[in-house]
């Protein structure tokens, strides 16, 4: 007897006396404005057992990056040819730091730093420049106090001012500053408020080019920008400036290109990896989106230094993303319940209990896991697999949950590079679906409440932050993850779905340099010259 089933309501699925195995795909069930869908499969009824005849499709584009294209990448920007010119820019810089006329001149240039992307190359000098302990140094953000900001716009009975200066410079840096705070300090959230009035009310009457600075600030503030978006962005702004270093300038471009070739190195040699793993030919159902992966990386760890943290955590996300599409979209429920138990039994005789299609999946994130384990205690004595272990059976032991349950989930997983295989899925409850339902309220006073959230974790992040006890890598890393969820996911699914913007930026940081013009080669050459003196 074989039946179809494309309308049935749960009641009459139930009735089949399948629940046992409804209840196991029910985690994966989309939900769309308040009810569930059920998957369009065509069940095969064999005595008591339901066998899937017909597997689901989220057709997925194939990727748009050619192998071949990107082992012929090349770029004429390398260590190697440019090396003496970075360290000439990399001293002028230091003297410009210790040379400068005073504090705010100082300041200003470190900030400049900062937003270029060219600060990790002079962090003592930076921290022998300001006190730490009084100035907060924050990505992207002009370094001064909150209450040196703040009081500029203060009345005498400690009101923001509404009459204050048609200068947008200072209502934007309290903008910026206002998103530097933390749960309970009601005075950064009524600065934001004011400023974003203020600066919807004036962005009409600037100048293209600040115009366009103030809208990009109320849509992404400055401390949620992915630095190396942020760095080839503010690369065009600076130049157009009167008042640019143009030191400065040629160093965030130099170190920009040479940045990029290493990014290349990387990917190349990635390539030829996910080439060799097959997932491509025997998971044809599941994203191919090896440079989309890399975008997440390279937003998390974006300094040259971190080469082998982004190859290994591409291609986890790589493993992550195939499996999970086998999850959400071509697993059968008693397949997918085979898999969990292969997961949490960690050993490859349980390949033996898997279909041929999972083995491969099974296999590549087991011997991954275990190839990273191995590194970490060799390395740094750290043991790291029962970890490992505890993510990836979480990851796969999920089912639909409630919206606090979602948020105390996404807070606890922040910091580790499971979750964004979690972000990228498409088949699972997001905060939006869950607000919806549980609150009985639209999308939009859903949205709403969910920017609020937004906010209100990024509150949260700022806090964690100032944890002296962490690294400061592993801090600017989780604070950079959640600003590359913010780039990729602005205008959409920026990995199912990825031309448009993220193809764009993709290119931008990949495969075009930026044209540094022959007319800077005296300036560079007189430069190296005198420093030789």
């Amino acid at each position: 007897m074989e039946l179809t089933l494309k309308s049935l309501s749960p009641l009459a699925y139930g009735a089949l006396n399948c629940r046992k195995n409804f209840a196991m795909a029910s985690p994966r069930m989309r939900i769309k404005q308040g009810r569930s869908e059920l998957p369009n499969l065509t069940i095969t009824s064999k005595i008591d057992e339901l066998q899937v005849t017909e597997r689901r499709s989220a057709n997925y584009h194939p990727s748009i990056w050619d192998p071949k294209f990107i082992e012929s990448l090349s770029t004429p920007y390398t260590n190697e040819g440019y090396s003496n010119q970075l360290e000439d820019l990399k001293e002028e810089a230091k003297r410009v730091i210790k040379d400068a006329r005073d504090t705010s001149s100082r300041l200003e240039f470190i900030d400049s730093m900062q937003r270029l992307g060219v600060a990790y190359h002079l962090e003592e000098e930076i921290k022998e420049a300001i006190d730490l302990k009084q100035v907060p140094e924050q990505f992207g953000l002009l370094v001064t106090t909150k209450a040196e900001v703040f009081d500029q716009f203060r009345s005498k009975d400690g009101r923001f001012m509404d009459g204050i200066s048609q200068d947008i410079a200072g209502p934007l840096s309290l903008y910026e500053a206002s998103h530097l705070g933390v749960e309970g300090e009601d005075d950064l959230e009524e600065a934001r408020r004011f400023s974003t009035i203020h600066l919807k009310s004036q962005v009409g009457n600037l100048e293209s080019d600040l115009a366009d600075q103030v809208q990009q600030s109320l849509e992404v503030p400055l401390h949620w920008r992915m630095p190396r978006l942020e760095a080839r962005n503010f690369i065009d702004i600076y130049q157009r400036r009167n008042t640019k270093n143009s030191a400065l300038l040629e160093l965030a471009k130099l170190d920009y290109n040479l940045v990029q070739s290493s990014y290349q190195t990387e990917l190349k040699e990635l390539t030829r990896w996910w080439t060799d793993l097959g997932f491509k030919e025997k998971l044809s159902f599941s994203r191919d989106r090896l440079m989309e992966n890399y975008l997440w990386s390279m937003g998390i760890a974006p300094e040259p230094h971190f080469s082998k943290c982004r190859i290994g955590l591409t291609k986890f996300i790589c493993i992550l993303t195939a499996i999970d599409d086998m999850y959400d979209i071509y697993g059968s429920p008693d397949e997918l319940r085979r898999f969990t138990d292969a997961v949490n039994r960690w050993d490859t005789e349980a390949l033996v209990d898997l279909p041929d299609y999972m083995k491969i999946c099974y296999l590549a994130m087991f011997n991954f896991a275990n190839e990273m384990a191995y590194d970490a205690l060799r390395d740094h004595d750290l043991y790291i697999l029962p970890y490992l272990k505890s993510q990836l059976n979480g990851f796969y032991n999920g089912y639909k949950p409630s919206i606090d349950e979602y948020l105390s989930s996404a807070w606890t997983s922040v910091g580790g590079p499971a979750a964004m295989a979690e972000i990228a899925r498409g088949d699972v409850a997001k905060s939006i679906q869950c607000y919806m339902i549980e609150e009985c309220i639209s999308e939009e006073q859903a949205r709403d409440q969910v920017e609020k959230l937004i906010r209100y974790s990024w509150k949260k992040l700022n806090e964690a932050s100032t944890d002296s006890s962490l690294p400061k890598s592993l801090i600017n890393s989780s604070l950079n993850m959640a600003r590359s969820a913010q780039c990729i996911f602005q205008f959409g699914d920026g990995i199912g779905t990825s031309v448009g913007v993220t193809k764009d930026r993709l290119t931008l940081f990949i495969i075009k340099p930026i044209s540094i013009e022959p007319s800077t080669k005296p300036y560079l050459d007189g430069m190296k010259m005198s420093n030789r003196r």
